[in-house]
């Protein structure tokens, strides 16, 4: 029986966890992340000092950040193996709350090992100890309790091995996942104990291919078979279950278009004739227009967001839904025919039990048409002459070009998600990585880190707004310290582009918008110079051309670089005409603001109920 302290134990268990699917074995936390404080450097700190390369550790510059890094690692490789992340209490451990709110929206295991007060409570009150004069028992760690699907204070050393089993099922669970907190005293940490040689054996925890049941099954195909106009919706479920063959197959099977979500991008080859692309507010004509005409809609791994289903005015009233989901929650959404199962197994089960059916020549062509016209639309907006100024989509275009086959993109918030989601043209599942469930400023450069760790042999490029950029740039330095090169693409529109027209549209006026001083003139800001003193080369970018020429550069680069693009925050991107649901101001002083109003009423009054049953 070893005897170890708590965060020692901690420490070893980790190293010896794996996850297994398809006979395919993971290390299911390879590292961890940390800034150390007096709340975890005698214990968790000590112990990964003395792990080595058994759990190596990596210095990042911002919580948020590492949490952030945790979830596009978990992303990248489909759930099958994640990051810790340790700090310190107080304002260390309220740091990670963000990014794990991000990371359960997402649906992303995360690991969290935020330091706390003192169990005994000798020393009482600590620094950084919020004082709650209801209880002692309450800390700062509590804020994690409802971004957390797991969540535990570690308050005696016989407490852990329940724990960290606990935390490492809801870690590999497909249905259960998102952020995990384990909360460790800071006295307890080094709480020297004999522990179990069972707790350090090596554990494999097998991630399940659930399969649906035979009854819901049968009542799918029911409703999908005598379909004329479906549609199927792929989300992020289909891509992290590794079902894009099977997608494939049952949408050539049965003459089924497929559009996409945000997080189901890549889900279809985007040159495929099924394919549709984006759909929902950010979506692309042709996806929305037969989304609007659709009589079943068969989403597959997607959680139904406000922005996929243009906040309830998206389908048709008479359209008919068929869920196929891991998790009964969102299987249940919009009154759907529910199909709980793991996405592969599911749309497999589905085709078999479609045999023989399939749609007809007429709606294939009318498909055709609309990803026909889509497609001049896009080609437009994309591409723009070597001596133009760039526009945001002309950016995308260039760095679409520049990725090629195995370049992946990753961007978070602001006016480029909806541009990319409409026009990126992604060439596999792991191409295209938006975080666009919680639309968390700052996630770019942290979020490029995690994927470029997890898929060293893939260039990625992290495209970034300035408003963005500027919430969290440190991350540079991240980068450039642990030598995970990246490819970012800094365009710079002197403000909130998204929120700019958003606040216009609903009659604020664009009010806080704009990167100005109190008179209105301009900000002497120089972001370029920002990233070349993080320690990142930088090229200055005026037109197309020289983007392109940039992009060539970086790409043959070993080092970090930096794209410096100023772009104009009054374009916009070609747009599907969705409805998104923001209120309006009822009462307004302000032409502007009850003509916003006016055109509220009338995209709310679109929005159609979803009770009747499948």
């Amino acid at each position: 029986m070893p005897r170890l302290t708590v965060a020692q134990a901690t420490v070893a268990f980790l190293a010896r966890q794996f996850s297994e699917r398809d006979g395919r074995r993971h290390r299911l936390i390879p590292a961890c992340f940390g800034i150390f404080g007096h709340g975890n450097v005698a214990g968790i700190g000590e112990a990964l000092a003395g792990a080595g390369a058994d759990l190596p550790y990596h210095l990042c510059r911002t919580e948020q950040g590492m949490v952030h890094t945790a979830a596009a690692y978990a992303r990248m490789t489909d759930r099958m193996s994640t990051l810790a992340c340790t700090t310190s209490i107080g304002p260390g451990t309220t740091n990670l709350v963000t990014g794990a709110a991000g990371a359960t929206v997402n649906r992303l295991p995360v690991l969290l090992l935020p330091g706390d007060i003192f169990a005994t409570r000798a020393a009482n009150p600590v620094l950084q100890e919020l004082e709650d004069p209801r209880s002692h028992d309450v800390s700062v760690t509590d804020t994690l309790r409802p971004v957390s699907r797991y969540w535990d204070r570690i308050n005696r050393p016989e407490q852990l091995p329940a724990a960290l089993l606990a935390a490492m099922r809801v870690l590999t669970d497909p249905a259960e996942t998102g952020a995990v907190t384990l909360a460790l005293p800071q006295d307890v940490q080094v709480e020297a104990y004999d522990w179990p040689d069972e707790l350090f054996a090596e554990r494999v925890w097998h991630v399940p291919r659930p399969r649906p049941d035979d009854a819901a099954l049968a009542r799918a195909a029911g409703i999908v078979r005598v379909a004329r106009r479906p549609l199927l919706v792929a989300g992020g479920g289909v891509i992290y279950s590794g079902a894009t063959d099977a997608l494939r197959r049952f949408a050539e099977e049965h003459g089924v278009p497929v559009a996409e979500t945000q997080a189901g991008t890549g889900a279809m080859p985007y040159d495929h004739p099924l394919a549709l692309g984006a759909v929902g507010v950010t979506g692309t004509t042709a996806a929305n227009g037969i989304a609007a005409g659709a009589d079943v809609v068969i989403g597959v791994g997607t959680r139904y967001s406000d922005f996929t289903t243009a906040s309830g005015t998206l389908f048709g009233a008479a359209a008919r839904f068929v869920n196929l989901n891991v998790t009964g929650f969102d299987a249940a959404k919009l009154s759907g025919a529910q199909v709980v199962g793991d996405a592969r197994e599911s749309l497999a089960a589905l085709d078999t039990a479609c045999a023989g059916w399939a749609t007809d020549a007429a709606y294939r062509t009318r498909v055709a048409e609309l990803r026909e016209r889509w497609t001049a639309v896009a080609d437009r907006a994309r591409h723009a002459g070597p001596d133009a100024r760039p526009t945001q989509t002309a950016v995308i275009g260039a760095v679409n070009d520049a990725a090629g086959q195995r370049g992946v993109v990753v961007c978070a918030a602001g006016s480029m998600p909806g541009d990319l989601h409409r026009l990126w043209r992604a060439a596999d599942p792991k191409s295209y990585h938006v975080e666009y469930g919680y639309s968390c400023m700052g996630y770019e450069i942290a979020g490029g880190i995690g994927v470029r760790m997890a898929a060293p042999d893939r260039d990625v490029f992290v495209l970034v707004g300035d408003g963005s950029y500027l919430m969290l740039p440190s991350e540079l330095a991240t980068a450039v310290a642990e030598g995970v090169r990246l490819v970012v693409v800094l365009v710079d529109n002197a403000g909130f582009a998204s929120i700019g027209r958003l606040s216009e549209s609903v009659g604020a006026q664009r009010l806080g918008t704009a990167y100005v001083d109190r008179d209105g003139a301009p900000l002497p800001i120089d972001l370029g110079a920002n990233a070349a003193s993080l320690g990142a080369d930088v090229i200055r970018v005026s037109t197309t051309g020289q983007l392109r020429a940039a992009l060539d550069t970086a790409k043959a680069s070993p080092r970090t670089t930096v794209m410096h693009v100023t772009t104009d925050r009054f374009e916009a991107g070609p747009d599907a005409g969705a409805w998104w649901d923001v209120p309006v101001a009822e009462v307004s002083t302000s032409a502007e603001g009850r003509a916003a109003r006016a055109a509220y009423e009338a995209g709310r009054g679109n929005r159609r109920g979803r009770l009747r049953p499948a």
